[in-house]
């Protein structure tokens, strides 16, 4: 008769389910904020005094958030994977790595816009100015305002691919393991 010494782990941590959660309502938000302040004319007020300071403070907050999550996913224990047939869970875990990295590499890319924009007035969070270690530079602007842009496009579609695999695991597949949503909730 054998023992398990470590009994199946059912959800994840309560710190990283509430973490998912609140990081999931924030980049909802801020693509929508994101997509909102490119489409208004420069002449609304608000888009300077009210859309683009809490795009940037939202946006640290987030990058602050995904390392807080991986401390927290290194020091914990964690649900084994779902039984997925063998491209599936290739595609889960490739869909998370590339979700972490661009939840880390977006806000950095918005910081180094701000940060190299020469008329910018620099990168604030929620009233704290942050260090620019940036040199203010047109040129470098552009790439980086390039990058965030299609990187932040392509983490919605990480997410929409994500929230998509996680609704065909809980309502369309026969193998009820499968379901991975209520590890998260």
């Amino acid at each position: 008769m054998s023992h398990d010494v470590h009994p199946t782990i059912e959800k994840y941590p309560a710190a990283l389910r509430i973490l998912h959660w609140v990081r999931a309502l924030l980049i909802l938000g801020l693509i929508a904020a994101g997509w909102t302040m490119t489409v208004l004319d420069d002449v609304v007020l608000a888009k300077f005094n009210l859309l683009y300071p809490l795009h940037k403070s939202f946006g640290v907050l987030v990058f602050l958030i995904v390392l807080a999550q991986l401390a927290i996913r290194a020091r914990s224990r964690l649900p084994e994977p779902a039984p997925l047939p063998a491209q599936e869970s290739l595609l889960s875990q490739a869909v998370h790595v590339a979700m972490y990295a661009l939840l880390l590499i977006v806000p950095l890319m918005g910081y180094a816009m701000s940060s190299s924009y020469t008329d910018s007035d620099g990168v604030f969070f929620f009233g704290i100015h942050l260090p620019e270690i940036l040199p203010k530079d047109d040129d470098r602007f552009k790439l980086f305002q390039f990058l965030h842009k299609t990187l932040a496009y392509s983490l919605l579609a990480l997410v929409i691919l994500h929230v998509a695999g996680a609704l065909k695991h809980r309502y369309f597949d026969k193998d009820r393991r499968t379901n991975v949503l209520p590890r998260i909730i």
